[in-house]
């Protein structure tokens, strides 16, 4: 099931695609995506409806982010061994973990924006998970039961206030739309392997990032399991689990994006996000 936000900024309501690609209204169903609705009971509440009683959204309209209500969006760092050696840094010993703030989450084909004073900004294409079932000291051969689905990240960075400026990597990672969603949620159900998904992204229709899940350094249910064991995590909390190699720091030169240049990403089953990068 693949289920989604539709409408202004601000203003979306609950929706679904359904098997021929047509946005179903669940607004008269649900109020939003998030919280309860993202349990397992209340996943099989709309996996049980038939879409075709659902109104139909006609157009073409503006996806929001596929979880409404985000509470943590956490993010780990140097995932990849290809990624981490493009960074030139080693593997770490355990998961690196910084956030992103929820202020940045945006919808999948909203514009960039190029914060002021920006000289780095980088691509990232990711797997984000979505949890859907409080999550506390969890073993990892019970973590997956408490996600929801999965969803794409674009972890937007500004690589100079991330890395040359004093302190943390959060405030290279948080300006607004740096953390576009989506296009929708899709439920753990119909993903078979989280650790076998083509992550892909493109700048100018030039391939930059072409790698797959199965790289992972830490997998979805170890990440999900070690999260717990410092925080408890809440239905709506979102994990983005890492990139793997092809980000503009990496490259000989480095390359980084400017106003007008167009991202284009995608993770296998889950769709494809594009964004325009505008000045902010």
């Amino acid at each position: 099931m693949k289920l989604l936000r539709f409408g202004p900024d601000g203003a979306e309501k609950p929706g679904l695609l359904d098997a021929e690609g047509t946005i179903r209204d669940l607004s008269g169903v649900v109020d939003d995506i998030g919280g309860a609705v993202l349990s397992d009971a209340g996943l099989a509440r709309l996996a049980a409806l038939d879409p075709a009683t659902l109104p139909a959204v006609a157009g073409d309209v503006r996806l929001g982010a596929p979880v409404a209500g985000v509470g943590k969006l956490i993010c780990i760092g140097l995932n990849y061994a290809d990624h981490a050696a493009e960074a030139g840094m080693a593997v770490p010993p355990e998961p690196v973990i910084f956030m992103k703030a929820t202020s940045a989450i945006c919808g999948p084909n909203d514009a960039t924006q190029m914060p002021h004073g920006s000289e780095k900004l980088d691509w990232e294409v990711e797997l984000a998970v979505v949890i859907g079932a409080r999550a506390k000291y969890v073993s990892e051969d019970k973590a997956m039961d408490h996600v929801a689905g999965y969803m794409i990240c674009n972890d937007v960075s500004e690589r100079a206030f991330q890395a040359e400026r004093a302190g943390q990597w959060t405030k290279g990672k948080s300006h607004d739309t740096f953390a576009p969603l989506g296009p929708w949620l899709v439920t753990r159900d119909a993903v078979a392997d989280p650790q076998d998904l083509r992550l892909w992204l493109r700048v100018n229709e030039d391939i930059c990032q072409n790698g797959s899940t199965a790289t992972m350094v830490y997998g979805v249910a170890h990440l999900v399991s070690y999260l717990s064991q410092f925080m408890t995590l809440y239905p709506g909390d979102v994990i983005s689990t890492g990139t793997p190699p092809g980000v503009g720091m990496g490259m000989k030169p480095p390359r980084y994006l400017r106003p007008g240049d167009v991202v284009e990403l995608g993770v296998e089953g889950l769709g494809e996000q594009r964004q325009v990068v505008v000045a902010a």
